[in-house]
């Protein structure tokens, strides 16, 4: 049996195009953040608090094949919007925020969503719909100094050559400055988290063979295959 003293951990990290690398923390989430999303997942778009979860860092991948996950039979891709915290803290204003950022990517939230229906039907909590192994692809990391959100900025993505989902970052009902005010009033943000930004209309099925591509205006597609 291993002891203490003999256990070790890396964290999962992140390369830039200049072969940079990211440590990652922590991935946080924010669900229905464009209100197309939100309606068609039944809920009223109006701005109310942003709804958080969270996934553990080594959900995060960057690779050309993601394994289908098992006890699902309905997994759905979500285009986000990643930003990568160089610089944490708590109760940090919004106006502070794009100097604390590392860099930014595309990603794809997957979801078991028949997972998620079942513990959502029973009130229980929806973490292993979200939190699985390989559920957070993230393509290369542009540094904040050469790429910032704008909101005319594209975000799209495409399952076998077939656009999917389609908006601008200027949807977000929270911006990414706005966000992680908020996100930061709860919680201290650290050097080395993820927060995923939400998700444009559209969301859907893949299947195994499927190939994905998803894409947001001046950032490096995130590209797989469901294995």
């Amino acid at each position: 049996m291993a002891t203490l003293s003999s256990l070790s951990w890396s964290a999962p990290c992140l390369r830039s195009a200049a072969g940079e690398t990211f440590a990652v923390r922590h991935i946080w989430c924010v669900g229905r953040n464009y209100p197309e999303h939100a309606r068609e997942m039944g809920v009223d778009p109006s701005r109310s608090s942003p709804i958080f979860f969270a996934k553990p860092a080594q959900a995060a991948v960057q690779t050309g094949s993601v394994e289908y996950p098992p006890e699902t039979d309905d997994l759905h891709h979500e285009v986000e919007l990643a930003v990568l915290i160089g610089e944490g803290g708590r109760d940090i204003p919004a106006a502070d925020w794009l100097d604390r950022i590392w860099g930014f990517a595309v990603a794809v939230d997957l979801t078991r969503r028949d997972a998620q229906a079942r513990f959502k039907a029973a009130g229980q909590p929806w973490e292993l719909s979200k939190g699985f192994d390989q559920s957070a692809p993230i393509g290369t990391v542009v540094p904040a100094s050469e790429w910032r959100p704008r909101p005319e900025t594209t975000i799209e993505l495409s399952v076998n050559d077939q656009i999917r989902q389609q908006g601008r970052l200027g949807d977000m009902i929270w911006p990414v400055p706005e966000l992680l005010e908020e996100l930061s009033r709860s919680l201290t943000l650290n050097a080395g988290d993820v927060v995923l930004t939400g998700t444009p209309a559209g969301v859907g099925p893949i299947e195994r063979g499927d190939r994905v591509e998803a894409s947001i205006q001046g950032l490096p597609a995130c590209k797989f295959e469901m294995a």
